[in-house]
């Protein structure tokens, strides 16, 4: 790129990120937006763009870490297993399982190709090549043969997918009899009393929803995520809320570090640092963040007696 193009190239960046965060008559896909954040996170060591799980963190970086481990150890990743990530953003969850859980094999599918790109080159650069393919496809039309694979994991993603029942419908498919789905996944909070919380609820949910590309139909709560997971066929179903480990303790870290913001593009530095101005509990109110995790039966229903 030449030293003319590439101010018109930060403008015409700057002007989309200004329309995708300001404008409230505008919003971008799920890959719209991702190929607009590029690499662009906030951690130091990798490129998540997870919230993290804070129980055990003191950063971002090991809440980023400690989440992908969380969802792996639930899935109970080990040697023998064939694993397909849906979302892999740019491949940090993959690596970082191949190098600690040691799964058989690893196989990712996602929508936004400048991130496939990018993590295919880290997966090489580190010699992963054969344990991990990455590719580009749909988790809600997978290009992966039925009964193929014995894990499905979905690291904060599901929420995107239109919808995460034909999600859950996709990953019934391509598991094995007897394989483990798990998913950290945002929903919203129940409504609670009191028209104050309730309205701060509800514009906590839609600020989220509208900006990130969360679908009305993926927007229900627990007991309703439970039931879908059930009349999709799994069984042994947990769906538990883990949301004390995420918002709060991020909320609090960003407000003691400000300088992680900087690593963000200009354009989004101010609706993150205006929220910081807030107590986590009103930022947050609407927002649920769960561990969902299920099995495939290992005897499955005859011909037409499937849920």
């Amino acid at each position: 790129m030449s030293d003319a193009t590439l101010p018109a190239s930060r403008l015409r960046e700057s002007l989309s990120y200004l329309n995708w965060l300001y404008n409230p008559f505008h919003g971008l896909d799920a890959s719209g937006i991702y190929e607009l954040l590029a690499t662009s996170s906030p951690t130091e060591r990798g490129l998540y763009l997870n919230l993290g799980f804070w129980r055990d963190a003191s950063n971002l970086d090991d809440a980023s870490d400690a989440l992908a481990m969380l969802v792996g150890e639930t899935a109970e990743l080990g040697p023998e297993d064939r694993v397909l990530d849906c979302g892999f953003g740019f491949g940090d969850q993959d690596i970082l399982w191949a190098q600690t859980l040691k799964p058989g094999h690893i196989t990712g599918l996602n929508i936004t190709a400048s991130q496939v790109e990018v993590a295919r080159r880290r997966v090489s650069q580190l010699g992963l090549d054969e344990q991990i393919d990455l590719r580009q496809g749909s988790a809600t039309a997978m290009p992966i043969e039925s009964a193929s694979v014995d894990k499905v994991v979905a690291v904060e993603c599901a929420f995107h997918f239109r919808s995460r029942e034909h999600f859950l419908r996709e990953a019934w498919r391509v598991l094995r009899p007897g394989g483990r789905l798990v998913l950290a996944d945002i929903i919203p909070m129940p409504g609670v009393r009191g028209f104050p919380a309730r309205l701060e609820q509800r514009v906590s949910w839609r600020l989220v929803s509208g900006k990130f590309a969360i679908p009305p139909e993926n927007a229900y709560t627990r007991p309703t995520y439970h039931s879908k997971l059930a009349m999709s066929g799994f069984e042994q179903i947990r769906v538990e809320s883990i949301r004390e480990h995420v918002y709060a303790p991020l909320h609090r870290f960003l407000a003691e570090h400000p300088e992680t913001l900087e690593r963000l593009h200009p354009m989004a530095r101010l609706p993150a640092k205006l929220a910081l101005r807030f107590e986590p509990t009103s930022v947050y109110r609407g927002l649920d963040y769960v561990l969902a995790c299920a099995r495939k039966p290992k005897q499955l229903p005859r011909p037409g007696h499937r849920p």
